[in-house]
């Protein structure tokens, strides 16, 4: 199994491509299960969840082609991924494809819509809390499908002519209800108003793709999101945003070592509430033509309070790396986690790196420290990662992450990418 070996006190200098955004891409990818054209999708990142939700598409009978090689863009790749679904094989999702990924059972909304019925294992996916379909199940059953849980699967039907539009209201925001709900919508008959609706760019970048491929969709980006289904969908091109938790996540490793990185390709308006935190933690952060330059020139990182909250408060996707870049600010500083119950999971790690974090409840206390020391560490989800990879990067001596395919679920050539910045970071197999 491999691991990732860190060498700190290096500042970073450079570029860093920013990739599209996994979690833009995996709804885009789903929803080509809504139609019998082509939906071809470019600057689809290199990752271990695309490539499963690959396999999980072809399993429901999707061809699926990459345009030639891998292209070059800057120092990272771009693809372009063309998806045909002209006939649905199979509307069962299994048990081994859904449980190693918790967004393919998002595939629910488009079988149901498309073909009346789905037939999908309850899901799995990083251990960071609870995550329950409940918020699926009533969403769709408010469309008119009959739902039932048995032997583990969620079965669904649709009733006779297609789901029926329907003003629903969620209870509590989720992203991943509001993709399902949205993609189903589109084919229901009549209108849908969805109200207290996830208002994150992944949510924006899903409707402009539905718009382009037909659907009537109005909202997006605020709690209220207004589908007139249509009686089918058609095919249509898309470029998939960029990833605003990586561009978050380099950022911060900036803030952390000191130096001057551009980040390419991305955009200030994705995360403002997690740039102007790290601009408060002494970095300087400015927008320019061709993506977001951060610089650290000297000076102590200083405590800053967040708490993470839905777009556009401080995103749960980054309070890792943030708490990362806490432990050695010069004084103290509390992150409060609203989103999941379990994301604490790497303060065990953080700790054996040196860091002084305390929790309670949902409130993690961290005490900075003037020196992190390097240490063997173990990821326990995707996030909390890459939080291990920040602190190590300024950790005196040497750090050894392993678990590391957590790291391959969401951030695409990240040694590289690090390594033409100063970096000492390499993948060594134990």
């Amino acid at each position: 199994m491999d691991r990732i070996r860190i060498v700190g006190g290096n500042a970073l200098n450079g570029i860093i491509p920013i990739s599209g955004a996994k979690n833009a891409a995996l709804p885009l990818m789903i929803a080509s299960l809504l139609t019998d054209d082509t939906l071809t999708l470019e600057n689809v990142p290199h990752l271990a969840d695309v490539e499963q939700l690959i396999r999980i598409l072809g399993n429901h009978g999707a061809d699926i082609s990459v345009n030639g090689r891998r292209e070059r863009q800057s120092e990272g790749y771009s693809r372009t991924i063309h998806f045909t679904s002209r006939t649905i094989v199979d509307t069962t999702a299994p048990y081994e494809l859904v449980s190693r990924m918790r967004a393919s059972f998002w595939v629910i909304g488009p079988l149901l819509a498309r073909e009346g019925r789905a037939r999908v294992s309850l899901p799995g996916g990083c251990a960071i809390g609870t995550r329950p379909v409940d918020l699926f199940i009533e969403a769709l059953t408010a469309l008119g499908a009959k739902i039932e849980i048995d032997g583990g699967y969620v079965e669904a039907t649709a009733p006779k002519g297609g789901l029926i539009g329907t003003h629903y209201t969620f209870p509590k925001v989720s992203v991943g209800a509001t993709h399902v709900t949205m993609m189903a919508a589109t084919l229901a008959r009549g209108v849908t108003v969805i109200g207290n609706a996830a208002q994150e760019p992944e949510v924006q970048d899903l409707a402009r793709c539905l718009n382009a491929m037909g659907a009537k969709i109005s909202g997006a980006g605020t709690p209220t999101i207004t589908i007139e289904g249509v009686s089918q969908l058609s095919g249509a091109r898309h470029r998939v945003l960029p990833d605003r938790i990586e561009t978050g996540t380099y950022a911060m490793a900036v803030a952390m070592t000191g130096g001057d990185v551009l980040l390419e390709g991305t955009d200030a308006a994705l995360l403002e509430t997690a740039l102007e935190a790290i601009r408060r933690s002494g970095a300087e952060i400015t927008s320019t033509e061709s993506g977001i330059r951060v610089v650290r020139n000297g000076g102590d990182i200083k405590p800053v309070d967040v708490v993470t909250d839905p777009f556009p408060g401080f995103p749960t996707d980054l309070q890792a790396q943030f708490m990362g870049l806490m432990a050695k600010s010069s004084g103290v500083s509390h992150i409060t986690e609203t989103i999941f119950e379990n994301r604490f999971m790497h303060v065990q790690e953080l700790a054996r790196l040196g860091a002084k974090i305390s929790l309670s409840g949902q409130t993690a206390k961290i005490e900075g420290v003037e020196r992190l020391r390097g240490a063997p560490v173990m990821a326990t989800d995707l996030r909390a990662s890459v939080s291990l990879v920040i602190a190590g990067l300024a950790a005196e001596g040497e750090t050894l992450v392993s678990r590391v395919y957590h790291l391959d679920r969401g951030f695409e050539r990240l040694e590289e990418k690090l390594t033409r910045c100063g970096a000492i970071v390499e993948r060594v197999s134990e």
